[in-house]
């Protein structure tokens, strides 16, 4: 039987047929995975992240910034399919996402006096409405949620996908990167999808321990609400810059 019937996140790393396709295999003393497992694991990969961002934003470099994106996406899919290895995989992604979030960090703070401190404090604030909401059930997780939000996640991932490919012809997507109104509303839908994302991890940290998923699987819903919460604050960035220009 299914872990998770008929339900599917948006996140890429948090898709609920990952956690559909796992056997509840327990670990040594019978345990399976918790909430509040989770939680811990989200706060210790945070922490591991902090470091490497600590090193790169002091020593900014190309090679940070496109070896730890590029290293990330790698670790991310390979757990993807691999989510036995997610102990080990979760620990190196939040290693590598550190080097590229410190770096892009540095590069903004050096072009807007005190951005750093607003993307942090918006983000953090982001993710304690987005709980309480979620706890409280003033937004419900249902079916039709979670395929709207599907499709604009979706949506997003190829309009930045499409840029980035544009960008080697020297072709911009107007408003994208751009301020003025058009750009910041821009900027304002995506950081709404990315919000919303929030409460579809946390519902999955929610049935996993319902639905007894594999001790493991902490790792890997930690993985992906780390995933969510570095695109919220890098859109953050993107949104307080066009702000301020």
């Amino acid at each position: 039987m299914s872990l998770f019937s008929n339900r599917e996140s948006s996140n890429p790393v948090l898709s609920e047929k990952r956690f559909a396709n796992q056997e509840v295999i327990l670990s040594g003393d019978g345990r399976t995975m918790t909430a509040s497992g989770a939680v811990t694991k989200t706060l210790l990969l945070a922490m591991l992240m902090l470091c490497t961002a600590g090193i790169s934003f002091l020593a900014p470099s190309s090679l940070f910034l496109w070896g730890g994106a590029i290293g990330g996406l790698v670790l991310v899919l390979i757990a993807t399919f691999k989510t036995a290895w997610s102990p080990v995989l979760a620990p190196l992604y939040a290693l590598a996402e550190g080097f590229f979030v410190g770096t892009v960090t540095a590069m903004y703070a050096a072009a807007f006096n005190g951005i750093v401190l607003q993307a942090v404090t918006l983000t953090l604030a982001m993710l304690f409405i987005m709980l309480f909401l979620y706890q409280a059930r003033i937004i419900v997780v249902t079916q039709r949620l979670r395929s709207g939000i599907i499709m604009a996640t979706m949506a997003v991932l190829v309009l930045y996908l499409a840029s980035w490919g544009l960008s080697f012809f020297g072709i911009q997507i107007p408003f994208l990167h751009e301020g003025g109104i058009m750009g910041i509303g821009i900027s304002l839908v995506i950081i709404g999808i990315a919000s919303i994302n929030l409460l579809l991890d946390f519902d999955m940290f929610e049935k996993g321990e319902q639905l007894g998923a594999p001790k493991y699987m902490e790792w890997f819903a930690a993985m992906g609400l780390l995933v969510t919460l570095v695109w919220l604050y890098i859109e953050f960035l993107r949104l307080l810059s066009k702000l301020r220009d």
